[in-house]
């Protein structure tokens, strides 16, 4: 019998002992042997649950017990899961995550660390949730040279993106429902709503496609607190729908650019027709050609069953899963991406006329006038060159307030 722990007891945590439990015929034949947890590692008291007597407050208990194999981290962010993680991995210990966070900022330093100790470092629930992504990219994908992705990867904002769409409503009272139905934090939901969630996800897609680490900081990140109800009005005259994207690309010689930022998606594009609280990734092969995953990003038991899966691929195959699973440590870059390529760009300013806003942007056609606030699309342009554009209208008394590059259809 495989005995494990969980550190970390919230939503995921919970949701992992679910599922071995109620899943353990089926997970006991594919691990090859019955698989029980042992430990749940939270400081939290659970004195009074059923479970009370597997809880403890001190990963000595875990890293002291020969029996446990591997190890399944739900506590969330790096401050305390960062360095558990190590200690298991030093310790032989295979771990499973979801911490996205955790894997954008040391993902390099762990898969590292776990080949070195003959253990699995795994994380296919840390992108998309219960929608496998992680995987098929280091297997299936294996014998293509991935040059780009582009997805949604963020279920709330993209929730949120869709009720404005469809009922007309403001970021505001977007953002308070997908709050009400928990998909959205209630005391600090920037991770969300600033994009850094989506970042972090692209983060390690990118660092997994490219072969090496791809760090947050380097990756211009917009998120969706700018747009209103009238840009998404105006979306749909343009035949758009305006979606949270991430996405890199590696050009011939190796250059690599990346961002999060809201975006005009044309409804030819299959990510316009992408809804409510689910994500999609497109992934661009050289063999295969444009490949897309869809699917829930988010929900208790389908990140908890994504952990699991993990779980079992450790006890199956420990460290060999690395022989396919890495990238390679790298210093972060200098500043960040930058993307020279032309688009059309959907911008909106306020404090000038339509006339003089045309005049700056070049060839395009106004898109709406509403008092002092106009929106333009600009036919062909860049993001250096509507930073000028943002500059020549603070000069004239006026403010660059949201700019949506146009995807390709």
């Amino acid at each position: 019998m495989a005995k494990i722990a969980i550190m970390g007891f919230g939503t995921v945590g919970s949701g992992v002992l679910e599922v071995i439990r109620r899943n353990a015929a089926a997970i006991s034949r594919r691990a090859g042997e019955p698989v029980e947890v042992k430990y749940i590692l939270d400081v939290r008291d659970f004195s009074g649950t059923p479970d009370a007597d597997l809880f403890v407050n001190n990963i000595d208990v875990i890293l002291n017990d020969p029996e446990i194999k591997v190890v399944v981290e739900t506590i969330g962010g790096t401050r305390f899961a960062y360095p558990y993680v190590k200690a298991c991995l030093e310790s032989g210990r295979s771990v499973a995550t979801s911490n996205k966070e955790m894997v954008a900022t040391y993902g390099a330093e762990l898969l590292a660390l776990a080949k070195e100790h003959g253990a699995a470092f795994l994380f296919e629930a840390s992108v998309g949730g219960g929608t496998p992504i992680i995987t098929p990219m280091h297997q299936c994908l294996a014998a293509n040279v991935i040059s780009e992705i582009e997805g949604i990867v963020n279920g709330t904002t993209n929730f949120m993106l869709t009720k404005m769409a469809r009922e007309n409503m403001g970021f505001a009272e977007a953002l308070k429902i997908a709050q009400q139905l928990g998909y959205a934090e209630t005391k600090d939901p920037s991770d969300d709503v600033d994009g850094q969630d989506a970042c972090r996800k692209i983060c390690i897609l990118s660092s997994l496609a490219y072969g090496h680490h791809i760090y947050p900081q380097n990756v211009p990140t917009h998120g969706i607190r700018d747009i209103l109800a009238e840009d998404v009005k105006a979306a749909a005259q343009l035949d758009c729908a305006i979606k949270l994207i991430a996405r890199s690309h590696r050009d011939e010689d190796g250059t690599i650019s990346a961002s999060v930022a809201p975006m005009l998606v044309p409804m030819s594009n299959q990510l316009a027709g992408v809804d409510d609280v689910f994500n999609a990734v497109l992934v661009k092969g050289d063999m295969l050609g444009d490949v897309v995953f869809y699917g829930k990003g988010a929900g208790k038991l389908p990140t908890a069953s994504a952990v699991v899966a993990d779980v079992i691929d450790a006890l199956k195959n420990g460290a060999k899963i690395h022989d396919s699973l890495f990238w390679r440590a790298a210093a972060p870059e200098d500043g960040l991406f930058t993307d020279n390529s032309h688009a059309a760009y959907y911008v909106r300013s306020k404090g000038v006329a339509a006339p003089v806003l045309a005049a700056l942007c070049g060839e395009g056609k106004v898109v709406f006038e509403q008092d002092d606030m106009v929106a333009y699309l600009a036919d062909d342009t860049c993001d250096a060159a509507v930073e000028g554009i943002g500059r020549k209208l603070e000069a004239l008394g006026g403010h660059l307030e949201l700019v949506l590059r146009r995807l390709e259809g």
